[in-house]
């Protein structure tokens, strides 16, 4: 379903701010610390976001009442150009579980630092990360490594998907642990993005490594 703005009456005094234009770019969001409790001021700041499921997984526990299962899903969320998302959603149809997982990526939305940041490449496009980051989750360890342009991304399907919707078109990678566990692969990788708007760098330094400042 299509975001229209007019039909959206915000609650919070944040959604209010966007729909009143006092806020016009998610950036002064992330930079004010700002609180996003409504998915409709993701949708009014990141309207072009594309949605790919990760995995679908059936889901199944004893209660007192019997045997109950739901499916679980894995969904990101990006624009292909620098805003990322990673989700969960559980319920006992597939369809409302990927409806939840999707609002879940749009609550977890990061911008992700790109650059230019390998010594054999100076095209000074944002095509890769801008130095190396490492992400863990559960017995999974992912490493990412900025790589020149035209090799592109030396990373498992999972990890491609959610780099590709980050916008990141390069890059090596070191994985190791279970990698095929898709829920900890996925949020190795979006703990690694996470790392690069963690890592503090004077502006000289970005901009040799492609980095744009704004």
């Amino acid at each position: 379903m299509s975001f229209n703005m007019e039909d959206w009456e915000p609650k919070t005094k944040v959604g209010r701010m966007v729909k009143d234009g006092t806020i016009t770019d998610i950036d002064e969001i992330f930079e004010k610390g700002l609180p996003i409790m409504e998915l409709e001021i993701i949708d009014a700041l990141v309207p072009d976001l594309e949605e790919e499921v990760m995995d679908v997984n059936l889901v199944q526990r004893m209660h007192k009442s019997g045997r109950k299962v739901n499916f679980r899903v894995i969904v990101a969320v990006g624009n292909k150009n620098g805003y990322v998302g990673l989700g969960q959603g559980k319920a006992r149809e597939v369809g409302p579980a990927i409806r939840k997982a999707v609002d879940d990526a749009k609550y977890n939305i990061i911008k992700v630092r790109r650059g230019c940041g390998d010594w054999g490449c100076v095209c000074g496009r944002e095509h890769t990360v801008p130095f190396k980051v490492e992400g863990k989750t559960g017995s999974v360890n992912v490493i990412l490594m900025p790589a020149p342009a035209g090799v592109g991304l030396a990373v498992g399907d999972v990890g491609k998907t959610i780099l590709k919707l980050a916008g990141i078109g390069d890059v090596w990678s070191q994985t190791s642990g279970q990698t095929q566990t898709t829920v900890n692969f996925a949020n190795a990788i979006f703990e690694a993005l996470k790392q690069l708007t963690k890592v503090k760098a004077s502006e000289k330094d970005l901009k040799n490594m492609g980095v744009c400042s704004s």
